[in-house]
């Protein structure tokens, strides 16, 4: 995993939200991760599943924020935890060995520890910036980096306020993943902003 790691705002409306989906995918975003706070159980699932058929088009995983049982129920690729969601312990046992689970770590080393412990894919840390969306109450300082990747072997991901330009000196640190929300999709041309975010990761 490597590179632009979409994750969805919360958006009502299914069919925007596949269009400017399909456009970062086309451009190249790495993975996405279906997260809408406000959803009923029937929206979830109506959107996850045109998020995963999306997904599986341009092959890329779809990850599902917080819900393990939405993400059985569909067999998507895997979910994404925060500390409050729910052990990535007990997400591993009931997915399995292939599936991916992710854990937001924020700022905290202990966490990641803790989280790769357990069995995470990836650990992500955040926010680095003043976000829109995701109103953090402490700020990460990007030297905390330098020690999760001389620590963890796994790949690292960073979110929070996150553009291509001050995401540019924490992929600099070594990171895998640059998480986006507000980044791609309230860009009026998500492709793109999408592409922006993947230069940061030229080929290896």
């Amino acid at each position: 995993m490597r590179g632009l790691y979409l994750v969805t705002p919360n958006w009502d409306d299914t069919e925007k939200l596949i269009l400017a989906t399909d456009a970062a995918l086309g451009a190249g975003a790495a993975l996405v991760q279906y997260r809408h706070k406000e959803a009923g159980p029937e929206l979830r699932r109506e959107q996850a599943t045109a998020l995963l058929a999306l997904c599986r088009r341009h092959g890329r995983p779809l990850v599902i924020n917080d819900h393990v049982d939405l993400c059985q129920a569909i067999d998507a690729d895997g979910v994404h935890l925060g500390h409050t969601d729910g052990g990535v312990r007990e997400a591993r046992a009931l997915l399995g060995t292939e599936k991916i689970v992710g854990a937001s770590c924020y700022g905290k080393l202990a966490l990641a520890r803790a989280a790769v412990e357990a069995g995470a894919s990836y650990v992500a840390f955040g926010g680095f910036y003043p976000s829109p969306v995701k109103k953090y109450t402490f700020v990460t300082p990007p030297e905390m980096l330098d020690q999760a990747r001389a620590e963890f072997k796994l790949p690292i991901v960073v979110i929070g306020g996150m553009t291509p330009n001050n995401a540019a000196p924490l992929v600099a640190r070594g990171i895998d993943l640059v998480a986006a929300i507000t980044g791609v999709y309230g860009s009026r041309d998500p492709g793109a902003a999408a592409r922006a975010f993947g230069a940061l990761f030229p080929p290896s």
